[in-house]
Order: C-alpha cells, then sequence, then structure tokens
C-alpha cells in the first residue's frame, strides 16, 4: 500500500506577486476608535499590506488593535478573528482554531509574526493550536486576495500578520506599556497579560508575559465526558480546560542609518483536544529572531533583513501516559531591498529562505519525518499617478521537499522514502483608481502556483482530528490558480462603505477525497460491517472554483455628522458586515467541504466622553451546500452580543474598564467550518453565554 515515492524535479522558472494597497483610511476604520491623546499606544505601521508605505492599499486589508481588538480577542486567532468579512474560524473546541480566509484554510492561509514566518503544526491538523496570544498582540492585519502572494504560493488565500512589537523598529523614548487582566463566566478563565518598553534615541527595551487558565467550555445542551476514573454529565464540552503562558525579551539599537535588534520568545500550552475525552496537548513553542535595517543613500534606498529560528514540538498524552509527539524546527530568512524611485516608479526586490525540518512519532504518526527548504526571489513595483496607482509583482520559487521514512523503527514501512523538487512560479498586477475625493475602486488578478505539502504528499495513517486514514499521492503536481478580485469604497466623514467580489479558479485543487472504503489499524481494507475502522481519504487534485462577496462600512446615526444631533458629545454608529462564499468542485459538481455560509451582521454603537457601549448580532444561514459523503449540513442561528467600556484616567495611566457579554441568548449553534461538526456532532456546539469583564492600563 506504500506509494512509489519518486524523484522528480520539474525545473520550471518562478513569478509571484505582491500587488499591494487597499485604501488604508477605510481600513483604519477596522482599527480601534482613537485612544486618548496621552495614551500610551505603539505605532500602528501596516506590515503586510503595503511594503512600500502607500497611504492607500490596492489588496483588500483589515486591521485590528486597540479597543476593537480588546473587546474581540479570544483565546486562539481563528475564533479572535472569526465575522471579520471574509474570514471564519476552523473552530476545533475553544482551544485550537486557525482562520479560514474566503473559503480556503490550512496551508493556503499564511501566518505571519511581525512580517516574518511564524510555522507551528496548526496547518498539518485541525487540533494543533496557533502558539499566538491576543494579550500580548499589539495588532493582527488581515490581507485578503490575490496581493497576499508576496508571501508565497501557500498564502493564496491570504495572510494573518500578528504584531507584537518585539523587535523595536523606532526609537522610544522614556517607558511605557501596558497591562490586562480578565475573567470570563463561561470557562471560568482567568488572564492577564504585560507589555513594558523603554529606551531612547540609540536603543529600546521590550518586554511581555501573559497566563490564562480555563476550565471546561459551558454550552447550550447536555454532554457526556467518560473522562477515566472522572465521568461526568453536565453543560459542558468534556476536555476542553486550557492552560497557556508565555513571554518575551527583545532589543534594539539605533544607529544613524538603521537599526538592528533581536529577540527570544517562549509559549507554553496544556489543552484539551475535545475530539477525545482523555488527550490533552503539552505545546511549546520557542522562537529567536533577529531583525535590523540600513539605509546607505544612493540607488538603494534601504536594505531590510529579518532571520528567525523557531523550534517547535507537542506531545499528546493518552491520560497521564505519552503518545505522538510531533516537532518542527525551522529556519526564516528574508531580505528586502528598496530602491529609490525613478520618475513615477518605485518598488523592492527580495529573497527569502524557509527550511522545515518536520517529524512525528508515535502510533498515531500519519506522515514521515521529512525536510522541506524553499528559496525565492520577489519582486515589488509600483506605478504612482495623478488619477490613482498600478502595481506588479512576481516570484520564482524552488520547493524541495525529502521523505525520511520513519528512522527510530525500521519496521514501519508504509511511509515512501524520497526527494521531490517544485518550481512554482505566480505573478500578479493591481489597481488603484480614484474617482472622486469620496471614491475609490481597486482590482487585483493573479495567477498563482503552490507546491504541495510534505502531508499532502506523503501521509499514510490515522489522523483522530479527522476521523479518517489520510493517504498522499507522491506524484502529485503543482497547485494552479488564477484569481481576481474588485473592489469599491466610499467615504465621507464618519461614514464609510466598502465592498469586494472575487472569483479564484484551481486546476488542481489539492484536498481530501473520500474513497468509499474503510480500513483497519494496521491500514488493510477492511471488510464491510466490520468495527474499529476510518474512512479512507486520499489527496487528490480537482478543478475547483471559489467566488464570493464581501462587504462592510459604518453608518453615522446620531451625533456630528449624523442624520440627527443629540444634545450632548455623544455618537451612535451602525456598523454593518456580510460576505458569502460559494466554493466548488468542478470535477463532481458538489460543493467542498466546510465552507462558511451567507453571514450577517450588525452593531449599535454609542459613545459618551468616557463611556461607550456596543449591543449586536451575528446571523448564519443554514450551510446545505455539503458534499454527499463526509460533511453535515447545519442550520441557521444568530448570536447576540454586548459590551461597555468606562475610560478614566489616574496620574500617568490610562484605564479601560469592561464588560462583554457573548451569545447573550445561549443559543445551541454548531459551525459550518469546522470538521468537529461532522466527525463528533452533538459533543462540540459553538460556546454558550459568556460573561467576560476586565480592566486594561495604558501608561
Amino acid at each position: 500500500m506504500t506509494p512509489n515515492f519518486r524523484r522528480n524535479a520539474i525545473g520550471v522558472a518562478v513569478l509571484s506577486l505582491a500587488s499591494f494597497a487597499s485604501m488604508a483610511q477605510t481600513q483604519a476604520s477596522d482599527a480601534a476608535p482613537a485612544q486618548p491623546a496621552d495614551a500610551a499606544s505603539l505605532r500602528e505601521i501596516t506590515v503586510t499590506g503595503n511594503p512600500l508605505g502607500a497611504t492607500d492599499l490596492i489588496a483588500p486589508t483589515t486591521a485590528l488593535s486597540g479597543d476593537k481588538l480588546l473587546l474581540r480577542s479570544q483565546s486562539t486567532l481563528g475564533e479572535t478573528l472569526d465575522n471579520v468579512p471574509g474570514v471564519s474560524s476552523s473552530y476545533f473546541g475553544p482551544n485550537a482554531s486557525r482562520p479560514i480566509i474566503r473559503g480556503q484554510d490550512g496551508d493556503r492561509i499564511r501566518i505571519l509574526q511581525n512580517g516574518g514566518a511564524a510555522p507551528d503544526a496548526s496547518a498539518l491538523s485541525y487540533d494543533h493550536a496557533v502558539p499566538v496570544d491576543a494579550l500580548v498582540t499589539e495588532r493582527i492585519e488581515v490581507l485578503r486576495g490575490p496581493s497576499a502572494l508576496q508571501y508565497g504560493g501557500s498564502a493564496v488565500g491570504g495572510v494573518v500578520n500578528v504584531i507584537d512589537n518585539r523587535i523595536p523598529s523606532e526609537p522610544i523614548n522614556g517607558f511605557g506599556g501596558r497591562a490586562d487582566l480578565g475573567y470570563s463566566t463561561g470557562n471560568k478563565e482567568k488572564n492577564g497579560g504585560v507589555v513594558l518598553e523603554g529606551g531612547n534615541d540609540r536603543f529600546a527595551l521590550h518586554v511581555d508575559a501573559f497566563n490564562r487558565d480555563s476550565k471546561d467550555v459551558s454550552v447550550p445542551i447536555t454532554l457526556e465526558c467518560s473522562k477515566p476514573g472522572s465521568p461526568w454529565t453536565a453543560r459542558k464540552i468534556c476536555n476542553s480546560a486550557n492552560e497557556a503562558n508565555g513571554g518575551a525579551l527583545g532589543g534594539t539599537l539605533f544607529f544613524d542609518q538603521g537599526y538592528i535588534g533581536a529577540s527570544v520568545s517562549s509559549y507554553r500550552s496544556k489543552y484539551g483536544t475535545v475530539a477525545e475525552d482523555d488527550v490533552t496537548i503539552n505545546m511549546k513553542s520557542d522562537r529567536y529572531a533577529l531583525e535590523g535595517e540600513w539605509r546607505p543613500g544612493g540607488f538603494i534606498s534601504s536594505i531590510h533583513a529579518k532571520l528567525s529560528h523557531t523550534d517547535y514540538r507537542h506531545t499528546e498524552f493518552e491520560g497521564g501516559t505519552p503518545g505522538t509527539t510531533f516537532s518542527n524546527m525551522s529556519n526564516d530568512l528574508r531580505i528586502e531591498a528598496r530602491h529609490r524611485k525613478i520618475g513615477n516608479f518605485e518598488g523592492l526586490v527580495g529573497f527569502s529562505s524557509e527550511t522545515n525540518r518536520f517529524a512525528a512519532d508515535g502510533e498515531e504518526a500519519f506522515a514521515p519525518h521529512s525536510r522541506t527548504r524553499s528559496n525565492a526571489f520577489f519582486l515589488h513595483e509600483e506605478y504612482s499617478t495623478s488619477w490613482g496607482r498600478l502595481s506588479f509583482g512576481a516570484r520564482t520559487e524552488q520547493v524541495r521537499i525529502r521523505s525520511l521514512g520513519y528512522p527510530d523503527d525500521p519496521t514501519v514501512t508504509r511511509f515512501a522514502i524520497g526527494e521531490r523538487t517544485f518550481n512554482p512560479h505566480s505573478a500578479a498586477f493591481g489597481a488603484l483608481v480614484n474617482l472622486a475625493p469620496q471614491w475609490q475602486l481597486t482590482s487585483n488578478l493573479a495567477y498563482t502556483e503552490r507546491a504541495p505539502k510534505d502531508y499532502e504528499l506523503l501521509a499514510n495513517g490515522p489522523h483522530v482530528a479527522t476521523g479518517a486514514w489520510e493517504v498522499g499521492d507522491p506524484n502529485l503536481k503543482k497547485e494552479k490558480s488564477t484569481g481576481l478580485d474588485l473592489g469599491a469604497q466610499w467615504k465621507s466623514g464618519p461614514n464609510t462603505a466598502r465592498v469586494n467580489a472575487y472569483v479564484t479558479r484551481f486546476r488542481n485543487y489539492i484536498g481530501l477525497t473520500a474513497t468509499g472504503r474503510s480500513l483497519d489499524e494496521e491500514g488493510n481494507v477492511a471488510e464491510p460491517g466490520a468495527t474499529d475502522t476510518l474512512a479512507e481519504y486520499v489527496y487528490s487534485g480537482v478543478r475547483a472554483r471559489f467566488t464570493g462577496i464581501e462587504a462592510n462600512g459604518n453608518l453615522r446615526l446620531l451625533g456630528s455628522d449624523g442624520f440627527a444631533r443629540m444634545n450632548d458629545a455623544g455618537t451612535l454608529d451602525l456598523e454593518w458586515r456580510g460576505d458569502i462564499v460559494r466554493a466548488k468542485n468542478l470535477d463532481t459538481g458538489e460543493p467542498l467541504p466546510r465552507i462558511a455560509p451567507l453571514r450577517l451582521g450588525a452593531t449599535l454603537a454609542y459613545n459618551n466622553g468616557p463611556w461607550g457601549a456596543r449591543f449586536g448580532f451575528d446571523y448564519n444561514a443554514a450551510q446545505r451546500r455539503v458534499p454527499s459523503v463526509g460533511a453535515r449540513e447545519t442550520d441557521a442561528y444568530t448570536l447576540w452580543n454586548a459590551a461597555i467600556t468606562y475610560r478614566m484616567k489616574v496620574q500617568r495611566a490610562n484605564l479601560t474598564w469592561y464588560a462583554r457579554m457573548d451569545n447573550i441568548t445561549n443559543k445551541l449553534a454548531y459551525s459550518a467550518t469546522s470538521i468537529l461538526t461532522s466527525t463528533v456532532y452533538p459533543n462540540a456546539p459553538l460556546p454558550g453565554r459568556t460573561l467576560k469583564v476586565g480592566l486594561r492600563v495604558t501608561f
């Protein structure tokens, strides 16, 4: 049953764009409301969406920081970003979820840390968490669509950039920071975080630390828990507790023509996997980073470099017994050289290199040890005119994947051994047109190629998170796609509106397809009616199409520039949002799995002096468009939420007290984008009613 893993060198040159830009001023409406003038706040620099520092962005980009990030932050990155237009969550319970952008997840979404790679094992399996925490995050940027290609084929769906300023890029005069404390009722979570920064014109120092401790999550339905020695029945998700902590130390030295800095960070977590009542994951991730910039003048205006090393490892415990261990040792280098403006042209060229050494050891290791090396050259150029801007980008890449089999046990022969080399190439174009002072139009067109990942080529074993025996195809070819995005934006004072429509067609979309067979624990084909078997799923390429629309905006109802004036200084805004995506397997005519349904939402936001209040809802339509095998339909639901904030000043410190209630009506709901909805239904609904109270202090 072991596939014949043959060597293959596909020597095609590569090109891949990063056409960047989508209207930063309106994107600023996605960011936090303005903080008090004397509040200690960090610089807001869009790292992902505008490599040349443009004010208006061609690519559809959303940025969350300040109060916006504070009031929607959750314990996972996916849930924190869920319901941002175009973004949903893979939701593997409350402890593990990745963002899904425009229906695409896994290795089609690139997660970055301060613009550099942040490797882990979360794309490999839904139950693997992303080792970042919003408690020590300054800002999260989401870049959607074709312009994400500056970061390679694995960003064809989009990019999520987590910015924490652990290596300060600008001088910090004096001393400041922030501290957070919070408590949630639904899971009895206690959390806290602190960020401290100080320095002068020549050096800057950054320190941060956080801690979370939560119990099993409350839900609106009675569930059973069969933990050995302590079974129970309650309105809680069994095995959903979590403990997480971490911190970082970083510093920067500034000189007349640039800076150089370094940081070391650590993340630790122990959480239940939800899919199995007695399995927990102990995770650790240590990251070491160097970053610097030199501004020599002349034709090359700046050279920016980032280097990082990440040591990721987690062990899955069955009760108290260690089981399968996953590890990923990686190195990442990125160098960008920006040239001075020549006429109306400005741009940059760059080089990136990534190496990963992956290993899985244990009974549930469904992929072999492997090494992956990726080297790429890329460029990004922009042409500015009186009516707008044009952009072009290209990327040439070489990806080499080597299977090492299962060296710790030579008797395990189900994994193929060998090496393959891929040369993906991609390119994209973008345009921004200023029709009038209040109107802008944008467009992005991209051709993308993505090399298959190691597990897509090499997997051959039981995968509990998907409830399947997964089999890779060592003969897979590159995934190829063409994407088009069209956008329009309007802004008049506090009133904004924007809409983006997109279509992406894949010639070889790599996904898991059911074969209709069942395999026993040895990987042999089981007889019909046999017990203790897993359905066989094979990685294969199909023709696929993704289409969708996403829109959001703000309407001032009362107050300055509103439909009516209020007697005091208060304002009342209506924030609205919505999106829909359709994804289809063009070979079979069936929908692709785990696609979000139509979603609509609205929030009334009131501000009056130190007081703020929010009340709104998020509606998810029923999802009936699911594959005939391996998926479950979901019903429609509406989740109501509310929040209140109060700001005060105590000497140098600015205090923000807040209370937030999610799922006010305690609605029973199931996520259409979660594998759990199909594999362990009904034991993994979305969380029930939760009240979170907290305090943020900035100084």
